[in-house]
């Protein structure tokens, strides 16, 4: 009898042992969104950005508890932080992928912050923006990049 992954996830965690396997980190990225380096994700529909944390980022974060998210009509500046999510681990701040104007909030994250975790990529969102250069797309990486980067990444902790 084969024992659960999440059984021997925690375990290898406990001792310190990555049980990551080569296509983990594809099969939770979503190949229509752009990436960050600091592990935000965006989705472009015309003019409008959707924008939160990937699937690896609140792995690495933990269960969260509070997401404290900006205000309507704050403006956002590439590289820049906008948001914070705490965990019983830490709190980490949320970059901006893109530039632009918050022209809606996902007020439900104030009440059921774990929608963060459970579902990073559809009702986990954080903010929209209206964003104001396009061209910034041309520096976050496609889905296959970001793979790439998150394995690179892991063997450099190694």
């Amino acid at each position: 009898m084969a024992l659960p992954l999440f059984w021997a996830s925690r375990t290898a965690s406990r001792l310190r042992i990555s049980v990551l396997r080569r296509r983990s980190f594809g099969s939770v990225n979503l190949r229509d969104l752009k990436y960050a380096g600091t592990h935000e994700w965006v989705k472009v529909d015309g003019n409008a950005a959707t924008i939160g944390i990937t699937h690896h980022a609140q792995d690495h974060v933990g269960d969260v508890i509070f997401v404290e998210l900006p205000e309507l009509g704050r403006v956002l500046k590439q590289g820049c932080s906008f948001a914070s999510v705490e965990s019983m681990k830490a709190t980490s701040d949320v970059n901006s992928p893109v530039s632009g104007k918050v022209i809606k909030v996902h007020e439900e994250l104030t009440s059921s912050p774990g929608l963060v975790n459970w579902s990073p990529y559809e009702r986990g969102w954080m903010v929209k923006v209206e964003m104001s250069d396009r061209g910034e797309l041309n520096n976050l990486m496609d889905s296959d990049q970001y793979t790439r980067f998150c394995e690179e990444e892991a063997d450099s902790k190694h």
